[in-house]
């Protein structure tokens, strides 16, 4: 289960009256995240250019991507970590390139924890509050399924009316 995943059920909950604080949610997920990008930082600044040296990595990424890379994150650091911390996928590359490109810790991870903090306070509120408000969304989305179902009918007739139109023509032309 995606961890986004995990956060926003778990603030939901804590909305519907689960024995969970959503500030504990909030809180558990900041301090397990953050911990998870400083330890991948880490390891990477010990091992990770090593890696990109051999045959493997380079094949991964070559001599030339990885030095363009590196200018990249030298000019763009602060911002590019910042806002690539908000990109699904793309969140858990951003504290182990910064180490293998040569970032110091105190360049990369102020960053890393400030738009982890961020986008997971962002989350965790949103979820709250759908939770707090469980029956209007529900209501909300009871009659928004009604009305995509009804587009469905309608545009369902309509290929239907347009497939047989275009075969009645078809078997017209024939005779």
């Amino acid at each position: 289960m995606p961890a986004d995943t995990a956060v926003a059920l778990g603030a939901f909950l804590a909305a519907r009256g689960a024995p969970i604080s959503v500030w504990g949610v909030y809180l558990v997920t900041l301090v397990a995240n953050v911990s998870s990008a400083v330890g991948m930082f880490f390891v990477a600044k010990t091992v990770g250019r090593a890696f990109f040296e051999t045959r493997t990595g380079q094949r991964l990424l070559s001599r030339r991507t990885l030095a363009k890379l590196e200018r990249e994150y030298q000019r763009h650091h602060l911002w590019g970590i910042f806002f690539s911390r908000f990109l699904p996928g793309y969140r858990a590359l951003v504290p182990p390139f910064a180490a293998i490109v040569g970032l110091p810790a105190s360049r990369a991870l102020p960053p890393v924890a400030l738009a982890t903090a961020l986008y997971y306070a962002l989350l965790v509120f949103a979820a709250h509050r759908v939770g707090q408000s469980w029956e209007a969304v529900a209501l909300w989305l009871t009659h928004v399924s009604a009305a995509l179902a009804g587009v469905a009918v309608a545009a369902t007739l309509l290929i239907a009316v347009l497939v047989w139109r275009r075969r009645r023509r078809s078997a017209r032309q024939r005779d």
